[in-house]
């Protein structure tokens, strides 16, 4: 799977939101490869687009399609400033990956992780203890974007349930792994996604 990240300071909403549903009115159908995309703006204005392609050749072939270019041309003036690409090849899903069920979604940058520990610590929490313990986090989308960072996406049912499960006490035989976790996540910068655009 191939992941591109869009993120810039968003004049208009509204209008972002409308050039995205004319790319996947008029476009999506050309764009082979290409998986579904998330975005929004949170509440401080902040603009966060993620498409997904099958593979970077699929993405990179998109990019090429001059109506795609076109598009982009009259999109990026609903941005105010400078708009940042990262792109990654190197994505994990967890319970599936996201979903559009999703009526929250929370997108976090992370910074000097040990990826052999989050790795362990995902595949201990994958299945069973997620379903009983978070039933509001439905999946999740990680993409790695250099050594020990990356941007992942986790999707809930809603707010007020991720907010209700970030606050439950794990039973014992959780505490140490959801201390792992919280350890892990210490330095990591979170941007609320209230009303997820999905394609």
């Amino acid at each position: 799977m191939f992941v591109q990240v869009i993120e810039g300071r968003v004049g208009d909403r509204g209008r972002l939101r409308r050039r995205l549903d004319v790319w996947a009115e008029e476009l999506r159908s050309g764009a082979t490869g290409f998986l579904g995309s998330t975005g929004g703006v949170t509440d401080d204005g902040r603009g966060i687009l993620v498409a997904r392609f099958e593979s970077t050749a699929a993405a990179r072939a998109n990019e090429r399609r001059p109506e795609q270019g076109r598009w982009w041309a009259e999109t990026e003036g609903c941005f105010e400033g400078e708009v940042s690409f990262t792109d990654s090849d190197d994505v994990e899903l967890l319970l599936g990956g996201g979903s559009d069920e999703a009526r929250f979604v929370q997108v976090m940058k992370g910074h000097g992780v040990d990826r052999d520990r989050m790795r362990a610590l995902d595949r201990a929490f994958d299945g069973e203890i997620a379903a009983s313990f978070r039933p509001d986090l439905l999946g999740s989308i990680r993409a790695w974007t250099g050594e020990g960072s990356y941007i992942e996406l986790a999707y809930f049912t809603s707010e007020a349930e991720a907010r209700e499960g970030e606050r439950k006490q794990p039973p014992p035989e959780l505490a140490e792994m959801m201390g792992d976790f919280e350890e892990m996540m210490a330095g990591a910068e979170f941007m609320d996604l209230r009303d997820p655009w999905r394609h």
